[in-house]
């Protein structure tokens, strides 16, 4: 993995450490460890904060079928506005997440969040499927705080441990996937999909206003344009062959991943098993062996680098098509390929992620293009197999995942 191009402030420490003699680096060490375990709970926040607000993203996928219900329509019919989500939240990264680099973070964060719950809560009391997708449009467009905050962990890590600091962030929020689908099908099923709505607005809030409240404060000027970074977005990418590989192949992977995910409770709850949404909402338990992939992916990046995470990653996801195919007819298949296709997911977020964090001297701007990348990789092969599996069935969301995959990883295989 590249280094950074401008070297974090731990980095220049291990430097100045390294001309001294063994005494005054023990020295040096000595006094980095109260400063790391300082960060600690900071860093358990904002890890808590981002599983909340990803959640956010997440909650009408597996709510569709009682949506559809209380709309007097059919699961098929408003399975768009799960990608209308995702195309909300690159949507906000193109505006919102570049601003990291010269905006006061703290007002950043605390706005966002309670404009996100704010629409979460609009979105409660909405009585078809259009008022509700512009409601989850805004909401996702406002819920890209993680974006914001992965940069300032990456930058505030040691230089041996960013990947590990950046996969504990992203464990959150794979967690906090894994929790809309699992709590939010059974608090559904409970209590109704409106509800589930209200309690993440809530969370949203608090959560959004506590992150905010910690965050180390910032005195920044700003300089030119207000959208700047967004501005910047295409010639920082064309500089960086690196970033751009991690664009493309994480965009590959993430569409992979949602083209199977978002169309799994159309099998589940259809008549292939004929699940309640709160039983196919348990199927997402599953998920949470991204939250444990996420640590040991995050040493492997810091030891190997993040080339040969990505490969392994790809090689793994493949394996999990056939066996998504399979599970059409077979549940023990699903299980397995749950599994290995979020193992996959995480381990390539986070090599890609730390990749994009450490290749260019504007962080919050490259984080931004590799993000939207991957969300509109997301959202355009989510919208795809939800009409493929209307047309065809189970078997062609299948197809579409080996197509994304294929194009992730043939489209960057010849070096430039």
């Amino acid at each position: 993995m590249p280094p950074a191009t401008a070297p974090s402030a731990a980095s220049a420490t291990s430097a100045s450490d390294s001309d001294s003699d063994s005494l005054s680096a023990s020295a040096g060490r000595s006094a980095e460890s109260p400063a790391r375990r300082a960060n600690t709970p900071l860093l358990v926040l904002i890890a808590v904060c981002s599983a909340v607000t990803a959640a956010n993203i997440y909650l009408a996928a597996p709510l569709l079928p009682l949506i559809a219900r209380d709309f007097g329509s059919t699961p098929s019919a408003v399975a768009w506005v799960a990608s209308v989500a995702q195309f909300g939240y690159a949507f906000g990264l193109l505006v919102f997440a570049p601003l990291g680099d010269s905006v006061n973070r703290r007002r950043l964060v605390a706005a966002l969040s309670l404009v996100a719950a704010a629409s979460l809560t609009a979105a409660a009391f909405t009585t078809g499927a259009t008022a509700l997708a512009a409601a989850v449009l805004v909401a996702s467009a406002a819920t890209v705080v993680p974006q914001l905050l992965v940069p300032l962990v990456a930058q505030r890590a040691p230089a041996d441990r960013r990947a590990r600091h950046v996969a504990a962030v992203i464990a959150g929020l794979f967690t906090g996937i894994v929790a809309a689908r699992v709590l939010g099908g059974l608090v559904g099923q409970a209590f109704g999909w409106r509800v589930v709505f209200v309690g993440a607005a809530a969370l949203t809030a608090v959560l959004g206003l506590a992150t905010a409240y910690a965050l180390p404060a910032e005195r920044r000027q700003r300089s030119g344009p207000f959208f700047a970074g967004l501005t910047a977005l295409p010639s920082v990418v064309r500089r960086s062959p690196d970033l751009w590989r991690a664009c493309v192949r994480q965009a590959g992977m993430y569409g992979a991943w949602s083209a199977l995910w978002t169309s799994l409770a159309l099998l589940l709850t259809g008549p292939a098993y004929g699940l309640s949404t709160a039983t196919a909402g348990l199927f997402g338990l599953f998920g949470l062996a991204a939250s444990v992939v996420a640590p040991l992916a995050g040493g492997f990046v810091d030891r190997f680098g993040a080339a040969a995470v990505v490969r392994s990653a790809y090689l793994l996801a493949s394996l999990s098509v056939p066996l998504f195919w399979l599970g059409g007819h077979a549940l023990w298949a699903l299980f397995v390929a749950a599994i290995t296709v979020h193992a996959a997911l995480v381990a390539s977020h986070i090599a890609n992620q730390t990749l994009a964090l450490t290749t260019t001297s504007t962080p919050a701007t490259a984080n931004t293009a590799y993000v939207v990348a991957g969300f509109a990789g997301g959202a355009s092969a989510s919208a795809l197999a939800a009409s493929a599996f209307g047309g065809w069935g189970w078997g062609a969301v299948c197809a579409v995942a080996g197509v994304w995959l294929g194009l992730g990883w043939i489209s960057t295989s010849v070096r430039r």
